[in-house]
């Protein structure tokens, strides 16, 4: 429990410390946290194009042609679900890259070339990835799972408002706000 001392000293260095204040400092701040960016909700604006995703978003929007605020809502969060799971990728080419540029390293100082059976050498990579201890292809393997789970989700979830708009005399909510007579279940419950 800290003493009325330490509170006391806690507020004024609290007074003291107030973060970035220019727009720059703000922006860089926003990226202290990022590790591997597969839950940056955003842009990495030092890594990616911001145009780059605003045309990727633009052609996922056209693709379903949201017709209500929650479809718009889901359209938008399956773009940013799509542009991670492209980011994924990326993350899996780079690392395949750096593991392939350090055996051609190691075999150059060898005297031997990487072979010509290019099978052989991504399994060479890929055992080489896997021997890492932080097991970075355990890790980006979950990420993208939980990608996919989500952005199918997210297909599920649109695909019935679509029926559920196009079936006749069904309302737009699971289940009807009518009013029932007194004494009577409503249809839920018989």
């Amino acid at each position: 429990m800290s003493s009325l001392k330490q509170i006391e000293a806690n507020r004024r260095n609290a007074f003291k410390s107030t973060g970035p204040i220019t727009p720059e400092g703000k922006r860089r701040s926003r990226c202290n946290a990022i590790r591997h960016g597969l839950t940056a909700e955003t842009v990495i604006a030092a890594l990616e194009d911001s145009d780059d995703y605003e045309a990727f978003e633009a052609a996922v929007i056209s693709d379903y042609d949201a017709e209500s605020a929650v479809e718009r809502e889901l359209v938008l969060r399956l773009a940013s679900v799509l542009w991670r799971l492209r980011r994924a990728t990326g993350i899996e080419t780079a690392l395949f890259e750096s593991v392939t540029e350090d055996a051609r390293k190691h075999k150059r100082r060898g005297g031997n070339e990487l072979s010509s059976d290019s099978k052989t050498d991504i399994a060479d990579c890929f055992l080489r990835l896997a021997d890492l201890p932080t097991s970075a292809l355990d890790r980006l393997s979950r990420y993208e799972h939980m990608l996919w789970r989500q952005a199918r989700q997210i297909v599920f979830t649109l695909e019935s408002l679509r029926r559920r708009k196009r079936a006749p005399g069904r309302s737009t909510f699971p289940f009807s706000f009518r009013r029932r007579e007194p004494g009577t279940l409503s249809e839920g419950f018989r």
